[in-house]
């Protein structure tokens, strides 16, 4: 049970003594009591997503709600102990609100966790994308690609793909490797990819800036939630990264 800050007990989530709407930085305080790893760049972030909506002043301050700070403390509870993606809370927490009874999902990585398009995800469901924690083989990769062994040594070559000490390849190399492929259908060739590649380093960096605190924190629930935090910052990355060139593109065309 999450204590107000002036003392007094209340339900996870109690906005303040009595129940009036409190600043972004008193449910900072009191969601650290269940949460220490958030921050106010998280609850913004949370707004941002329309996990919560809270008041504004006229001056432009946030102010939230007893059932505000009740739901950010479910939405952290979701992601922490179910490791569930924000769309997925959120379509559940508003069939909650409608009335409905949801089941939540069961604990463990969600089919979108990783916002992969519908045809990946069944590709993966039957077989003809190995699991994550699998690995390939040369050939395997080879045949899943419809490439040639010289393609596959020129995409080495610029670091597209790379083989473990052991020479099989993740199981996310299949997908880099059918995508590189279709991309040298339209004349693309390695040299040119390399500015996706660094892009992508780069943002790997960013995620990483984000989750390693998480995953030197003591508590093991709070570091299983930086594997969960990783993924759905992946997702969002790439649909920023599709957005911006979609972007570019239009107005290249004007």
């Amino acid at each position: 049970m999450l204590q107000t800050p002036s003392g007094g007990a209340g339900s996870s989530g109690t906005a303040g003594a009595e129940g009036r709407p409190v600043s972004i930085g008193t449910v900072l305080t009191v969601l650290r009591e269940e949460f220490p790893e958030v921050t106010i760049s998280k609850i913004r972030f949370l707004e941002a997503e329309g996990l919560v909506e809270p008041q504004r002043t006229p001056s432009g301050y946030r102010k939230f709600s007893p059932a505000d700070v009740e739901r950010l403390a479910q939405v952290l509870r979701m992601q922490r102990d179910h490791y569930l993606p924000l769309k997925v809370i959120r379509e559940h927490l508003d069939a909650l609100e409608r009335g409905e009874r949801v089941p939540l999902p069961s604990p463990g990585q969600p089919r979108d966790a990783l916002d992969l398009p519908e045809d990946a995800v069944e590709a993966v469901e039957a077989g003809d994308v190995p699991a994550p924690s699998s690995r390939v083989g040369r050939a395997e990769l080879l045949t899943a690609a419809g490439a040639t062994e010289a393609e596959l040594v020129e995409w080495e070559s610029y670091g597209l793909v790379a083989p473990h000490s052991d020479g099989a390849f993740a199981a996310d190399s299949v997908a880099v490797a059918r995508l590189v492929a279709d991309l040298g259908r339209f004349g693309l060739e390695p040299r040119h990819l390399r500015a996706m590649k660094a892009a992508a380093d780069r943002e790997a960096g960013l995620v990483e800036q984000v989750v390693a605190p998480l995953r030197r924190h003591r508590n093991p629930q709070t570091r299983a939630h930086a594997e969960a935090t990783a993924r759905e910052l992946a997702g969002l990355s790439v649909r920023l990264h599709a957005a911006l060139v979609q972007s570019a593109l239009q107005q290249r065309g004007q």
